[in-house]
């Protein structure tokens, strides 16, 4: 990709040294090992309890991250110990590998309950925000640049901690849930069209079509074969369903719907849903209704299964908007998110 904008490396202006947060404050610093994973998932466990969010971590989910998103690279991710040697607080950045269109580097952390309100989350923020611009001048990739964070909504705080470093709210995000105790709609798909179950068999053409499907969407990525196959701990074939066109021997996806159960969230959600994590059509499929047929089938196997919600997350341009075809399927928004970038 050719670039008119400066090198990668005078864009982000990399810290020649980048020091741990002062020891003033009360912690020792260190990075964080395969070893600690354990440690960090009490920390986010504890940080959930404490905050009421609507989702709870796994081990499984913690270890995945280290492994997959951190590339299992302590360089990446900082841990922050008390006098006890308690993991009280950590920082992240992520590069993902694939990045080729825009390089993005993901900034996450948090501060034990016990320890907020001292200047630990700010001190991380500015360390995190150092390792990502040397994460992306070490890249040999040339191409926009984006340091990306994502807050719940009710997060004042942390809201201004992103904005008076130059953060700005770049696009938002929303979870919509559709009671699965009303009645459902009935949806066909005319012929050569075939709504047909997930299979292993299928999935590469399924990669395959997400990205085309995608290729316009403002942050997606080429997802490689490696990439698709990761995150998947939670995934359900038979809640997942494909839409072929058949109108030659060699049938072709043009759809798809990829579901998940998170059980793990359901004690704080307050209710049982099947989650739908990716939906994709092929654009020149587009306007046939498969859509709305894969949503329906979809809502139909999680309703079969005992769930009483169908769920997923969309995100808008801005706050507030028409969800189209999910409003019309009767979904209705929970609760939101908002992305904050800094474009480099």
């Amino acid at each position: 990709m050719t670039s008119s904008l400066p090198p990668l490396r005078v864009r982000v202006q990399p810290p020649a040294h980048l020091a741990v947060p002062d020891a003033g404050l009360g912690l020792h610093w260190r990075p964080l090992l395969h070893a600690d994973v354990p440690a960090l998932h009490a920390l986010l466990h504890r940080m959930e309890e404490h905050d009421r969010t609507p989702y709870r971590t796994t081990l499984e989910e913690t270890d995945e991250r280290y492994v997959t998103d951190w590339h299992s690279d302590p360089s990446t991710v900082l841990g922050g110990y008390d006098a006890g040697g308690a993991l009280v607080a950590y920082g992240a950045v992520s590069l993902p590998a694939g990045d080729s269109q825009t390089l993005r580097v993901y900034l996450e952390g948090g501060v034990d309950p016990a320890y907020r309100r001292r200047g630990i989350g700010s001190a991380l923020l500015d360390w995190e925000l150092g390792r990502a611009r040397q994460l992306l001048a070490a890249s040999d990739k040339d191409a926009p640049a984006r340091l990306v964070v994502h807050v719940e909504d009710d997060m004042p705080d942390s809201v201004h901690m992103l904005t008076e470093r130059g953060f700005q709210p770049r696009r938002y995000y929303t979870e919509l849930r559709r009671s699965l105790r009303e009645p459902l709609p009935e949806v066909s798909l005319a012929r050569p069209l075939d709504l047909v179950p997930w299979s292993a068999e299928l999935d590469e053409q399924v990669r395959l079509a997400h990205n085309v499907a995608f290729d316009e969407h403002w942050v997606s990525e080429p997802q490689t074969a490696e990439s698709w196959s990761q995150g998947r701990s939670y995934f359900v074939p038979e809640w997942s369903f494909i839409v072929l066109d058949r109108t030659s021997d060699r049938a072709q996806v043009v759809g798809y719907l990829l579901s998940s159960r998170y059980e793990q969230d359901w004690a704080s959600l307050g209710w049982s849903e099947g989650y739908i994590d990716l939906l994709g059509v092929r654009p020149g499929w587009r306007g046939r209704g498969i859509a709305t047929a894969l949503v329906v089938r979809a809502m139909h196997a999680y309703a079969e299964a005992g769930m009483e919600y169908a769920s997923l997350g969309v995100d808008t341009e801005a706050p507030g908007a028409v969800f189209g075809l999910y409003s019309k399927l009767r979904f209705e928004p929970t609760r939101g998110s908002t992305m904050y970038t800094i474009e480099l």
